[in-house]
């Protein structure tokens, strides 16, 4: 990151002293990194934060026994991984919705299971589907199929969309009452639009996720997530590196770590938070284990602001940002079954990960 504001080490120190309480004082040369930024002490529980919930993701990985940590806000309160391809939902995506050898691969196809399921964000919205439809294929596609299942788990009183994030339901631009008939109205608008050819033809995420956006009920953090979930197939292959879109919760987190954002815009400051990972991890002593070498993308970085939102909530209840919410409303469950993890081929780590499984 750019220094905008030149001034001495000594300077920056004077300025920045106060705002890391207990916390060991950062060296000139950390100072003068981050100007003109000025960061609180959530800034170092970013990264303790993040080396933590790596480390459960391993114990977790290598099937040691529960506990998997000493920290007791990460005992109790759920967390989403340091990287989000890790969590169960992007997992259930890429290996069971994406990658499929017995479902057509073509763009068209593979853009239109990733979009359905993505609308509800649920797997067990798409299981049910799957479970009735049988083979969800575009070319076999029924509207009145689709919503006659939907409806029917509706009414005896199960959610078929997640409480990830709110989708807006659209009623006014799409037409119907029933959100899930607008939103698979807008699915097949999209495929009208021929919009998994004109996503093959994007020449960036950026552009991929104006594309997106340009549709009604998608606002910004919808087509940033959406984008991403699409770049994780094959009909895209961009770097996460190039492009990211704050959502509210991390918006809130940038706030809580920084107490002067030193005139710089949010999305700069998470890439500088990517770009200076190995950094900070090194200042701070610790040993943060990557994604079988992939590092923390800007998508990650995003996100984590957004759990540290939640964290210092707890940890420093003094700190406050935008939302002024003070409470961790999701506590921790050990009720899942273990993931069989696997990412996009073109990552090049699942190989990796095969070799690193431990012996049953």
């Amino acid at each position: 990151m750019a220094n905008k504001h030149p001034s001495s080490a000594n300077e920056q120190l004077s300025l920045d002293f106060g705002e890391y309480g207990n916390s060991p004082k950062p060296s000139p040369e950390f100072i003068s990194h981050i100007s003109p930024a000025k960061p609180t002490i959530v800034f170092d529980s970013y990264w303790r934060f993040a080396a933590e919930r790596q480390n459960i993701f391993f114990k977790r990985f290598r099937g040691e026994p529960f506990p998997w940590t000493n920290d007791p806000i990460l005992s109790r309160y759920k967390f989403t991984n340091a990287y989000r391809a890790s969590d169960r939902t992007s997992q259930y995506l890429i290996r069971h919705v994406i990658y499929r050898n017995d479902l057509p691969s073509t763009p068209d196809e593979v853009f239109f299971r990733i979009m359905l399921f993505k609308l509800f964000n649920k797997i067990e919205t798409w299981q049910l589907l799957e479970s009735q439809i049988n083979n969800i294929i575009f070319a076999q596609y029924s509207f009145e199929q689709y919503d006659q299942i939907l409806t029917e788990a509706m009414s005896k009183g199960q959610a078929i969309y997640s409480a990830a994030y709110i989708m807006p339901s659209g009623g006014r631009v799409l037409g119907y009452t029933t959100k899930h008939r607008n939103h698979l109205k807008l699915l097949e608008r999209m495929m009208s639009d021929e919009l998994p050819k004109k996503l093959q033809d994007a020449k960036s995420m950026h552009q991929g996720f104006n594309l997106l956006r340009a549709y009604p009920t998608i606002g910004d953090f919808l087509a940033y997530q959406f984008i991403t979930d699409i770049n994780y197939s094959e009909i895209t292959n961009w770097t996460e590196m190039e492009f990211v879109v704050p959502g509210p919760g991390a918006l809130d987190g940038i706030c809580k770590c920084f107490r002067d954002l030193g005139g710089l815009n949010e999305p700069e400051l998470i890439k500088f938070m990517a770009e200076s990972q190995e950094q900070e991890f090194e200042r701070l002593g610790l040993n943060f284990q990557s994604l079988w070498g992939r590092k923390l993308q800007l998508i990650d970085c995003q996100n984590l602001f957004c759990e540290v939102d939640k964290y210092a909530r707890v940890k420093h209840p003094d700190i406050s940002g935008k939302s002024g919410r003070t409470r961790i409303k999701q506590k921790y469950s050990l009720t899942k079954s273990p993931i069989n993890y696997w990412y996009p081929p073109k990552w090049g780590i699942n190989q990796a990960i095969q070799e690193d499984k431990p012996f049953d």
